[in-house]
């Protein structure tokens, strides 16, 4: 029943997205200013049930990861698992740069042809280069090294710092797990409280989504209306045509490698990539991510409680697609010929330097500027994709959203080491579960 239960719910936020669009729509094609007023002021409650979303993320990872890791019984598990989420995140990786590039060059280029004058910049462009390139600098390896342990854990809390404090929080985890055993079960019993807490205030957050996504994005719908024309609009459609491609390629892979049957999977990340979707914010759809691999996947809770807010921190695999589209965007945009080789290089760093991205609204372009001098691409070009970024980027989160559970999927199907003839037991189900 809870299962069926969540498939209404999306379809209900799914009505939702779709009636908002449409409405938004109609507000633009109209040109009625009071009616886009009436749409801005919904503008408001969107944000805050964006807010009250990401509000749970921090002490969400902070439970999963301490009750995951200080709970199991051995400590050569947690680097079992930690060996086996990078393993998996670094193949999915490299599978969508090697599917994905060559698909990305190839279409890309038959559908247009090079430019014999620069189109006027986009609104915004020339604003946002100026401001990227005052500001971005190529990061070194040692300083990002030096970034990852925080001086002050709190501080890295307060400024969404995922990386450096999922650090610190493993490392406590750690420590809880080789402390006196009274300590630790006290501290295990205190996180695991805080844990179901929190997926308490989830699901009443979730149970509002309706409401959000639907004052979330007529707004946006409505100054926006249909889109633009041009380059911008082929850009806009096919970064979004591409992203959606690389999601889908996940559902083979769960179903070949993580033996999962992909309608199950289907449905069950569902309420997560419309969250993502909506809000633009693949680690805003974390706690639904939570609930999918735990009630309706099955995944062992330390799996879960490891994989999932690692992979939310750390995993871009949306990088290659969006990286590579980028830079042949801009290569077109401005008549630069992009060879061979550099789109390579952009495929090869999308894998290889990906996670050092910071975890910042549009921090991968900040990454993208050093890369851009290196292939020969005008750094200008990275405020021509921020201007346009806002369409495509609830695409890419919903890649990377879809990616995170593909990798839990992944990981727990290692872990379990008994081969499976069929569809059942799926991931995660215990044998006496199964009826025949």
């Amino acid at each position: 029943m809870k299962r069926n239960g969540g498939t209404r719910e999306s379809l209900i936020v799914l009505a939702a997205l779709i009636a908002a669009l449409a409405l938004g729509v109609g507000i633009a094609l109209s040109g009625n200013p009071t009616l886009l007023s009436l749409a801005d002021r919904l503008a408001p409650i969107g944000a805050l049930w964006v807010t009250a979303i990401r509000m749970t993320v921090i002490p969400l990872v902070v439970s999963l990861l301490i009750t995951g890791v200080a709970s199991m019984s051995e400590l050569q598990a947690v680097g079992r698992i930690g060996m086996r989420t990078v393993i998996a995140c670094l193949l999915l990786l490299a599978g969508m740069a090697v599917i994905m590039g060559p698909i990305i060059v190839a279409s890309f280029h038959l559908f247009t042809s090079p430019l014999a004058t620069r189109p006027p910049l986009p609104p915004g462009a020339a604003e946002a280069a100026s401001q990227l390139g005052s500001t971005a600098q190529p990061t070194r390896f040692s300083d990002w090294f030096v970034s990852l342990l925080p001086a002050n854990p709190i501080a890295a809390a307060a400024n969404g710092a995922m990386v450096p404090l999922i650090l610190f929080t493993l490392l406590l985890a750690l420590a809880i797990a080789r402390s006196p055993a009274k300590s630790r079960a006290q501290l295990v019993a205190i996180s695991a409280a805080l844990q179901d807490a929190m997926l308490v205030l989830v699901r009443g957050v979730i149970a509002l989504a309706p409401i959000g996504v639907f004052a979330l994005l007529l707004p946006v719908a409505a100054h926006g209306g249909a889109g633009t024309a041009g380059a911008v609009g082929f850009y806009l459609v096919f970064y979004s045509a591409v992203l959606i491609i690389g999601t889908l390629l996940f559902y083979p892979v769960v179903a070949l490698v993580g033996r999962m049957p992909p309608g199950r999977f289907a449905r069950a990340v569902l309420p997560a990539q419309l969250i993502a979707l909506s809000s633009s914010s693949s680690i805003a759809a974390l706690p639904a991510l939570v609930e999918a691999a735990e009630r309706d996947l099955a995944v062992d809770n330390q799996v879960t409680g490891f994989v999932l807010p690692v992979t939310a921190s750390m995993f871009k695999p949306a990088a290659p697609v969006s990286w590579t589209t980028g830079a042949l965007f801009v290569a077109w945009f401005y008549g630069i010929p992009l060879s061979p080789g550099s789109v390579l290089l952009i495929l090869v760093a999308a894998v290889s330097i990906a996670f050092m991205s910071p975890g910042i609204p549009r921090g991968a372009f900040i990454m993208l500027a050093p890369l851009f001098l290196a292939v020969g691409l005008p750094v200008e070009g990275i405020g021509v994709l921020i201007a346009l970024d806002a369409i495509p980027d609830v695409f890419s989160s919903v890649l990377n959203a879809t990616g995170y559970l593909t990798a839990t999927v992944l990981v727990a199907r290692v872990k379990e080491r008994t081969p499976v003839p069929d569809w059942l037991p799926a991931v995660g189900e215990k044998a006496s579960t199964v009826t025949h």
